[in-house]
């Protein structure tokens, strides 16, 4: 078959529109950043740079001081090379899961700590992820929030496999620290429980049970999250009160006894009692302040 001109026109403008289809070939990790995104377009994943984590610290989370503790001494036994677990913070919403994480990751940063975010859909990426980091000197968290699975997809079986179920190891570099409302990170019916027995004494699993329960048995460390009492609220919203709505000086308790009174009002409109609904409930108290200074600057 002869090509005529008009031909191989036509053919270099159908090449053309097909190449500005494609995603351009993915530019070599950043390395010099300290927190990445994973992201995937038409079949191609790479490690996106975040310029500007979140500054969460430490003292910012009030109330979740033995989680605090537990995931600490794991991250520095891990950033020492000795001896830690891939971590799954599981329980009720709002209570600080992901903030915990976002905190854990801002106080050792410095000390050559680094996080890789990666969502529920992009799991199936994670042998390509492991590879790329394999080699690397810096110490990864792969972090994984608000996890929750059918058992038949995907990146269900690809996290069972990257936490101990692949014949090719995981980096000694890397932990997975994941977040889930789902102590076993899928659903639980009632009838799961059919085919669980008693024997000689002891409670034996049906095999529904044992496929919910071997995703989570393969974190090593277990911290769990419970919605907060009353008091405990209270003092996360006084905590980020003061941060983002300061006086000149100090409150008094007539002066906490109104914006209590708020927060309560608010909590109970959210049907929950928890660090996020503190912030929230701060953030609006400071902006509605901010509004009626600009309104009545005379009062300032």
């Amino acid at each position: 078959m002869t090509l005529t001109p008009a031909l191989t026109d036509r053919l270099d403008r159908i090449i053309d529109q097909l190449e500005r289809l494609l995603p351009p070939t993915s530019a070599p990790a950043d390395w010099s950043a300290q927190a990445f995104r994973w992201r995937r377009e038409a079949g191609r994943g790479w490690l996106q740079p975040v310029r500007a984590p979140h500054r969460l610290a430490l003292t910012d989370l009030r109330c979740l001081e033995r989680q605090a503790t537990e995931i600490e001494r794991n991250t520095r036994q891990f950033l020492a090379g000795r001896g830690a677990n891939n971590v799954l913070l599981w329980g009720a919403r709002g209570t600080g899961k992901s903030s915990l994480v976002k905190a854990i990751f801002n106080a050792y940063r410095d000390a050559g700590l680094r996080l890789i975010e990666v969502d529920k859909d992009d799991l199936v990426a994670l042998p390509d992820i492991l590879d790329l980091i394999r080699d690397r000197p810096e110490r990864f968290i792969l972090f994984c929030d608000d996890l929750s699975f059918e058992a038949s997809e995907s990146g269900y079986k690809a996290l069972k496999a990257a936490l101990e179920g692949s014949i090719a190891s995981t980096p000694e570099n890397l932990l997975i620290y994941a977040t889930s409302n789902r102590r076993h990170l899928l659903p639980e019916f009632h009838a799961d429980n059919r085919d669980s027995r008693i024997q000689d004494g002891e409670l034996h699993h049906g095999e529904a049970v044992e496929e919910k329960i071997s995703l989570s048995d393969r974190f090593g460390l277990w911290i769990s999250f419970h919605p907060f009492g009353q008091a405990q609220y209270l003092e996360v919203v006084r905590h980020w009160v003061e941060r983002l709505a300061p006086t000149e000086t100090p409150r008094t308790e007539s002066d906490w006894e109104p914006i209590e009174r708020a927060a309560l009002q608010w909590a109970l409109r959210r049907g929950a009692r928890g660090g996020r609904t503190a912030w929230q409930f701060a953030r609006d108290w400071a902006g509605r302040g901010a509004l009626d200074v600009m309104a009545h600057p005379e009062t300032r």
